[in-house]
């Protein structure tokens, strides 16, 4: 049966550094799903590797033709989603997904999968430890990152619908937790 593992998270929680390690430990069952988004590219991303950077009109075209697992509008215009082919592609080569999507995200493909999936909330120590993150990424002016702060609040209460929840405090810990539940999904 093909499988999906869902890691979601608040952002700056360490969802994507615990993905990225995952990724190394099991190269050969697991593959990434790259997520399409219509924000603009970030320094160093590519298109294809990092996210399928896609113009709000092309996004809403794909909405309306049902090409989407799941997807978002997080912020006004700013859409993020999984593309079926995605899903279809890595499956078709015989892997177990790994996702690394927003936490609204995650439990709409818990929904869209339930017989074959894992969820996994990645939860940060602390609100306070989250915010300080955030701040030093420097990736977000002021509002921006006000917006994500009450968004992140929001994201929190999500947590109980989620299948396990790794605390995030210390990431060799949460390195660990991520891998033994990894190896435990993909032998059932």
């Amino acid at each position: 049966m093909s499988k999906i593992i869902i890691f979601s998270a608040p952002s700056g929680a360490g969802k994507t550094t615990i993905v990225q390690h995952l990724l190394q430990k099991f190269p050969k069952e697991l593959a990434f799903s790259v997520s399409a988004c219509t924000r603009a590219p970030r320094p160093n991303e590519v298109n294809g590797k990092d996210y399928y950077f896609l113009s709000p009109e092309d996004f809403k075209k794909r909405i309306e033709e049902n090409a989407f697992a799941e997807w978002e509008e997080v912020y006004e215009n700013m859409l993020y989603g999984t593309l079926k082919s995605e899903i279809e592609k890595l499956w078709a080569l015989g892997k177990t997904i790994l996702f690394d999507v927003d936490v609204k995200g995650g439990l709409q493909l818990k929904k869209t999968y339930p017989h074959n999936s894992l969820a996994v909330f990645v939860k940060p120590p602390s609100i306070e430890t989250l915010i300080e993150r955030l701040k030093q990424r420097r990736t977000e002016n002021e509002a921006q990152l006000q917006r994500r702060i009450a968004r992140m609040r929001e994201e929190m209460q999500y947590e109980p619908q989620f299948d396990h929840i790794i605390l995030n405090k210390n990431l060799e810990e949460a390195f660990a937790e991520a891998i033994a539940l990894t190896q435990n999904f993909l032998g059932s």
